[in-house]
């Protein structure tokens, strides 16, 4: 045999090595034992998974590499096939824990082999370092179960944990929770700021409620408390109530100082519902409640609110078509100049030609809108409409001046005066032609809010209204602070002026104490000569109401105004 002949292998030995080269080769872990249990092989993958050289290992117990808790199951099993048992993980893929040289434990896939050799039973196992998908699972199941951004129970988790109470029959509390003002926030300041900002929150909610209480995020601003063990409706108020006092103290987020608001419902299982879904919706229906009655409020469920909440949500339904379809108009009632019967000014009020239900005033309708952002669609529909209505008078001739009330979220809204000083142009009218209504209960809401909003619409130079002044909170002070034009005095003082010395005191202070302050006077809702005399003597320059004109289509604000034999300014009733 020359050098350059192979040299011949028997086959069963050349597969040995083959084997052998495989096993350090390959990246997989491999182990095999004895039929006592010792470590007769491993590969160079399996030193570096359990950080021992070869030698620390051959001929050591297997047990070497198992974690205590787990040993004596681990030579129980073997010990059974070794006595001939078939075994049951033969050739499955089981997941386990195994153990360091360091002592540290890590989560391993392993796959067993058994078979019999010269010696006896022996088993081989395939090792797999599972820990980055153990990890990777752990967090999808995070995910799954948490809110990303605070790091609080997610809907899904938070239902789960409820169902668990129930399950066991145990009282619980659904406390819901919605933030007063969130959207101005993000408007104003920028997603980055309103992120933050529910970041406090979730992190001020846990550090007033007892450690047996779970807090979630279900989304946007809505947050969710569940009270485990209490079912008595006097201690989940006073949890409630707790809530509603943490907001008490701004927020300071990243240098802005935010002053939240937060309105809360919540239920009680048994006494409210059945299950988890059904507490939760009449925990909903609470907070619906609370927010309807504007808000900084909590309510607790009780059945009437199902029924009037499902009754305004379809109310919504039926808005959103009417807005879409041409079915909301507006009417105008006139302002006089009470000194010389002369037509100042046309107040818009919106109807609703209902197809099946006629002409429906604003009481019926308005009060499923709320904080809606439905609100704010229809009040930018009301204020284009009004705008184009002054629009159409000065290009007739008539330079009167429209006003429009604001819904709350237009107030609220950062582009408020932009959209204002948009509509302006489009139709072609002086800001003077154009006035803005606000209650003084919505203003007084949020006074800094409120200022901020009104500042830049008197820069645009249209007129600010305070309507049904002296109804509400307000004092003579707020009359100075806002830069209101126009003060609409509440027709429940006009009503009883001449009975009622009272009424007629308030009267004359707001009139005497508005020309002093350069601020027009309207008197709302006079009905009789008697009742324009009495204004007169009070020095009221101005009046609205059914003695000069009910609310008209404006084709019958144009037909008035174009008669010579009936003009408006004339058209008294009675």
């Amino acid at each position: 045999m020359t050098s350059e002949q192979p040299i011949s292998v028997p086959y069963s030995r050349k597969a040995a090595v083959t084997a052998a080269r495989f096993a350090e080769a390959t990246r997989l872990s491999l182990v095999s034992v004895d039929s006592l249990g010792r470590i007769e092989f491993v590969n160079a993958a399996a030193c570096a998974l359990f950080g021992y050289e070869r030698h620390e290992l051959i001929g050591q117990p297997i047990t070497i590499i198992v974690p205590e808790r787990m040993r004596g199951a681990h030579m129980t099993g073997l010990a059974k096939v070794a006595e001939g048992n078939k075994p049951n993980l033969g050739g499955k893929t089981v997941e386990v824990f195994a153990l360091k040289k360091d002592g540290s434990e890590f989560p391993i896939e392993i796959t067993l082999s058994i078979w019999k050799g010269s010696d006896g039973v022996a088993a081989g196992a395939v090792i797999k370092d599972i820990s980055e998908r153990r990890e990777r699972d752990s967090r999808l199941l995070r995910l799954a179960s948490q809110d990303s951004l605070t790091g609080l129970h997610n809907r899904y988790r938070f239902t789960t944990l409820l169902n668990d109470v129930i399950g066991a029959a145990e009282p619980a509390t659904v406390i819901l929770l919605d933030l007063d003002g969130f959207k101005e926030v993000n408007d104003t300041h920028g997603h980055a700021v309103g992120d933050c900002l529910l970041q406090a929150v979730g992190v001020r909610l846990q550090y007033h409620l007892g450690e047996t209480a779970e807090v979630a995020r279900f989304g946007g601003d809505e947050f969710a408390v569940l009270l485990c063990g209490v079912g008595d409706p006097l201690v989940a108020h006073r949890e409630a109530r707790a809530l509603l006092g943490a907001f008490q103290t701004p927020f300071d987020v990243g240098g802005h100082v935010l002053d939240l608001g937060a309105s809360l419902g919540y239920a009680l299982f048994p006494s409210h519902a059945t299950d988890a879904d059904e507490l939760i919706a009449s925990a909903d229906f609470a907070l619906y409640r609370a927010k309807a009655e504007g808000g900084r409020v909590l309510r607790l469920y009780d059945a009437s609110m199902r029924s009037a909440a499902a009754a305004q949500r379809a109310m919504r339904d039926e808005l959103r078509i009417a807005l879409r379809e041409g079915q909301l108009e507006l009417y105008y009632q006139p302002q006089i100049d009470l000194t010389n019967g002369r037509l100042i000014g046309l107040e818009a009020l919106i109807r609703w030609r209902h197809p099946e239900r006629g002409l429906l005033l604003p009481s019926a309708f308005l009060p499923a809108l709320e904080q809606n952002t439905l609100a704010l669609e229809i009040g930018s529909w009301t204020l284009d409409t009004a705008a184009r209505t002054a629009g159409a008078l000065r290009r007739s001739g008539h330079d009167i001046m429209v006003s429009v009330n604001l819904f709350p979220v237009q107030l609220r809204s950062p582009h408020l005066a932009e959209k204002v000083r948009e509509t302006i142009a489009l139709h072609g009218i002086t800001p003077s032609m154009l006035e803005l209504e606000v209650t003084e209960t919505i203003a007084l809401e949020d006074n800094d809010r409120s200022l901020e909003a009104m500042n830049p619409l008197r820069e645009i130079g249209v007129g600010i209204a305070f309507d049904d002044f002296g109804t509400g909170f307000a004092s003579l002070s707020s009359l100075q602070r806002y830069p209101i034009t126009t003060l609409k005095i509440d027709r429940a003082f006009v009503k009883d002026i001449l009975t009622r010395p009272g009424d007629a005191a308030i009267t004359r202070a707001l009139i005497s104490l508005s020309r002093e302050m350069g601020i027009k006077t309207i008197a709302e809702g006079v009905e009789t000569a008697e009742q324009e005399e009495k204004l007169l003597a009070l020095g009221c320059p101005c009046a609205q109401g059914y003695r000069y004109g009910r609310p008209m289509p404006f084709a019958d604000v144009v037909r008035q105004l174009a008669s010579p034999h009936a003009p408006m300014a004339l058209n008294k009733a009675g």
